[in-house]
């Protein structure tokens, strides 16, 4: 029998969640599907939705080139731009959108073969983030710059907001502030609303969204009735075995968990090997054959135990689900002390099964 550990993607739940973010944003979207598609699998998420889109994004060029020879023909943003000479011809050859956040972009693009154009460049500018982008006494000189190449029919003006998951933040305003002072009088498209600026910011909805965490059903800032995402990702396993232990005895490595009573055991075959987070504390939800129960005793590389003792119809055989429809990720993720976004990307040596 194959190892029972798997992951689920729902692409049906990725294409509502695209619709979704495209309507709220109002404008257009690329579907964001860096780091194989945030652990969903960039390939297929993509074949999934190219009918959909106004466009993907990436983060360097060697991803967009996979989509590539995949038979992806939609338009493709590549976040980190270029790193070198060739980036950016293979850039022009596949026809990519290249994003230029530094001085070294332009010195590059500028001793360029005559022939290397591209349908679209973004300029992006750091509006406060402090990572990539121009400064913004820097973008109108960086603007001069980039038409002077004529490397290119259209730029898109971008940035990218640090603290969009926080609603009652002031820095997302501030952001938004800074970006439209230092583009004053540049006719261009604009891009600034990550997922959280979508669901959160209506004042930075405009011509270009870039939703990505929201694509794969997790909310970056909460539960929200008003965007009803639907996860993608059911990571899933099975009970393989049990025992009963005594009132005081431990489970699993450290001896974390003390039993409280006559505790039924189940062996779960998942682990942090696995994307399952190591982390998790004691009383985690997990789902077992559709009802819910939890975590007992830490997560280890291969395995992890689930209290079974109030579920006399579950036993070995019985179907996990240590995230998906009835477990958000974001609880898994919240015991944990990190984010979805992890979680999902380290989804690790378990089987995919596209739905």
């Amino acid at each position: 029998m194959t190892r029972p550990a798997r992951a689920r993607i729902d692409r049906s739940a990725l294409r509502h969640n695209y619709a979704l973010a495209r309507q709220m944003h109002g404008g257009r979207a690329l579907a964001v599907i860096k780091a194989n598609a945030y652990g969903h699998g960039a390939v297929p998420c993509a074949h999934a939705l190219q009918d959909l889109v106004d466009g993907f994004a990436v983060a360097f060029v060697g991803e967009a080139m996979a989509l590539r020879e995949a038979g992806i023909t939609a338009p493709i943003l590549v976040l980190e731009g270029a790193f070198d000479t060739d980036d950016w011809l293979q850039a022009a050859e596949r026809r990519l959108w290249m994003v230029v956040h530094q001085s070294r972009q332009l010195e590059q693009l500028s001793q360029l073969p005559p022939h290397c154009r591209y349908e679209k460049l973004w300029l992006k500018i750091d509006s406060g983030m402090h990572r990539a982008g121009f400064a913004p006494e820097d973008v109108a000189p960086a603007w001069a710059q980039l038409h002077a190449l004529q490397r290119t029919d259209e730029v898109v003006l971008m940035t990218h907001f640090a603290r969009a998951d926080e609603p009652t933040e002031p820095m997302t305003p501030a952001q938004l502030a800074t970006f439209q002072t230092c583009t004053q009088g540049l006719a261009a498209p604009i891009s600034v609303s990550n997922s959280a600026g979508v669901l959160a910011w209506p004042d930075a909805r405009a011509d270009w969204a870039r939703p990505g965490i929201m694509l794969y059903g997790s909310h970056p800032i909460g539960a929200s009735a008003s965007a009803p995402l639907q996860p993608v990702m059911t990571l899933q396993s099975e009970v393989f075995a049990e025992r009963w232990i005594a009132p005081g005895e431990t489970v699993g490595y450290g001896g974390r968990f003390v039993a409280p009573r006559r505790t039924r055991v189940g062996l779960v075959a998942m682990g942090y090997a696995d994307g399952y987070p190591r982390t998790v504390a004691d009383g985690t939800p997990v789902a077992v054959d559709g009802h819910v129960t939890q975590l007992i005793g830490r997560v280890s590389m291969d395995m992890l135990t689930i209290d079974l003792t109030d579920h006399p119809h579950a036993g070995p055989g019985s179907t996990v689900e240590l995230w998906g429809p009835q477990i958000s990720v974001d609880t898994v993720a919240k015991s944990a002390g990190t984010i979805a976004y992890e979680l999902l990307c380290n989804t690790k040596r378990v089987s995919f099964e596209y739905l």
